[in-house]
Parts: structure tokens; C-alpha cells; sequence
């Protein structure tokens, strides 16, 4: 991708935000959607895996994953926000109301911008 083809979120974030709103999602149809090949989904749900973001089940043929809410991001810049958080605002699932999303992260709302 190049310069004029960036985007905010990683390979990791976009896989990450498709298991979040379809946790019963083949490793293709991810690929399809992310734009990339479905080793490179395997390697990137390994690694959700080994890093306790998601858990994987398996349901008679498929799998299913378990977003794990509570884990921190790692990075320094993003240590104090939650997994759960982020799949919140990026989810493509319809939109809590003001009110509710107030009452599910309120320590988000209250950070002061600096």
C-alpha cells in the first residue's frame, strides 16, 4: 500500500474488528474483507491468540471467537484503553445510544483533551 493508501488501523485492528462484529467469520471471508491473504489472517489470529485479545473455539466445523474485553492495549500511547473499548467504537454493529455508551465507558467520556 502506498503512501496515499494508509490507513489508521492495522491488519491486526481490521481482523480484530471483523471477529469483534462476527465472531463465527471464516478465515476467508476475512480476507476478503481486510484485503488479505488468508495465511496472513491465520498468522494475525494467532497472534490476537497468543496475546489474549481473542479466544477461539471450536463449534462442530467452525470456530468461533470470543473477543477478551478487559485486555490493554500494549502500546504505551494506548496502554489505559481496553480492547472492548476500541471493538465499541469501531463496531459495525448499530450504535449504542449517547446515554448508554456513557454508562458502558465512562472513563473514555471523561478524559480531559488536552
Amino acid at each position: 500500500m502506498g503512501r496515499k493508501g494508509w490507513t489508521f488501523l492495522s491488519n491486526h485492528g481490521h481482523v480484530l474488528v471483523c471477529l469483534a462484529d462476527d465472531p463465527d467469520l471464516l478465515v476467508k471471508d476475512i480476507a476478503s474483507r481486510v484485503g488479505i491473504t488468508e495465511r496472513a489472517v491465520q498468522q494475525i489470529v494467532a497472534d490476537l491468540e497468543g496475546a489474549e485479545v481473542i479466544s477461539k473455539h471450536r463449534e462442530g466445523r467452525r470456530n468461533r471467537y470470543v473477543v477478551t474485553r478487559d485486555v490493554r492495549f500494549r502500546h504505551p500511547l494506548e496502554a489505559g484503553l481496553r480492547v472492548g473499548d476500541f471493538v465499541d467504537l469501531v463496531s459495525r454493529r448499530p450504535r449504542l445510544r449517547m446515554s448508554e455508551a456513557q454508562a458502558a465507558v465512562p472513563h473514555l467520556l471523561e478524559r480531559e483533551v488536552r
